[in-house]
């Protein structure tokens, strides 16, 4: 028979290790701190050897524990996707996309809406959240992230660059605007300004869209409506709440059904193009590529398409 460690206790290790804290690994697990110490303590008993080394609140891995951790981190992932495979059957029908949260109803949605039109069968997974994704450890078929830098070691497949124009409610302009459409003539209490956070920088703003397009200085954005979500600037505009400068490929159904007017033909670029990553164990799968091909990028095929 062979011999085998506590399995609770080295999945507790594996969580503490992975996250440097017996805290949040209790969070992670729905137990207390002091349930995970005791689990660690159980394993440090077990292989005779002190896993890990205390540096304030920090934890750190031992020597011994750094022995340890990528086998059982391997282990747990190899049982993870076993466990998978038999949950859901060797040909699994799922999907499971991760988007940020820009994009999740305005573009992804009608994306979606066609792909369950080829696969009416078809279980959809939507997760929306902010980059980084553990795409190995969530299982996740289909990442979209804003450029090709946060997952060096998969493919980047680009999808679209979409550009920027002003953007706003008809009757939102026939209130405040002018027969010229003439946005230096307009109060900048009246302009939305889309703030993505403090991981990015590339992303254009009005201050530079008034230099190429107006040559005076923009909109104070202390004086105007600010959005945390490019999608919400939209809505906002869409609602009569102030001017965005939009992204074209978000607003597009809003201007097709004349919910939303262009104000200007001028645009800026974005930083970078969206992109789809995808691990290389799902390329091959039929609704994985169909899907990709839906989202605007080639066809996987065996060398893909690369950054």
């Amino acid at each position: 028979m062979k011999r085998l460690p506590p399995l609770n206790a080295v999945r507790t290790f594996e969580v503490a290790a992975r996250l440097g804290s017996f805290a949040m690994a209790g969070r992670e697990l729905g137990v207390s701190a002091a349930a995970v110490s005791q689990q660690v303590r159980h394993l440090e008993e077990y292989f005779g050897k002190k896993l890990f080394m205390r540096n304030g609140n920090r934890l750190s891995l031992t020597d011994a524990g750094l022995a340890i951790y990528p086998q059982t981190s391997r282990a747990l992932d190899e049982i993870a996707t076993m466990t998978t495979r038999i949950l859901e059957g060797e040909l699994r029908t799922r999907l499971i996309v991760s988007v940020p949260f820009s994009l999740a109803e305005g573009w992804l949605a009608p994306k979606l809406a066609s792909l369950l039109e080829i696969y009416p069968q078809l279980s959809v997974d939507v997760r929306v959240e902010d980059d980084p994704v553990d795409l190995a450890r969530h299982d996740v078929d289909i990442r979209v992230s804003y450029g090709d830098y946060h997952y060096p070691s998969l493919t980047a497949i680009a999808l679209f660059h979409d550009q920027v124009v002003p953007l706003c409610a008809p009757e939102l302009w026939y209130r405040h605007g002018n027969p010229t459409f003439d946005l230096s003539q307009v109060h900048e209490s009246l302009f939305i300004h889309t703030q993505w956070g403090p991981n990015y920088a590339s992303h254009p703003t009005w201050s530079e869209w008034y230099a190429q397009q107006v040559g005076q200085p923009a909109p104070d954005p202390a004086q105007g409506r600010r959005s945390g979500l490019s999608s919400l600037s939209i809505t906002l505009a869409r609602l009569g709440c102030g001017i965005a400068l939009g992204q074209k490929l978000l607003a597009q159904a809003d201007l097709e059904a004349g919910r939303l007017l262009a104000l200007s033909a001028a645009s800026l670029p974005l930083g970078h193009a969206y992109c789809a990553f995808v691990p290389a164990d799902k390329c091959k799968r039929a609704n994985v590529q169909r899907f990709i091909e839906l989202l605007g990028g080639e066809t996987l095929g065996s060398t893909g398409s690369s950054r």
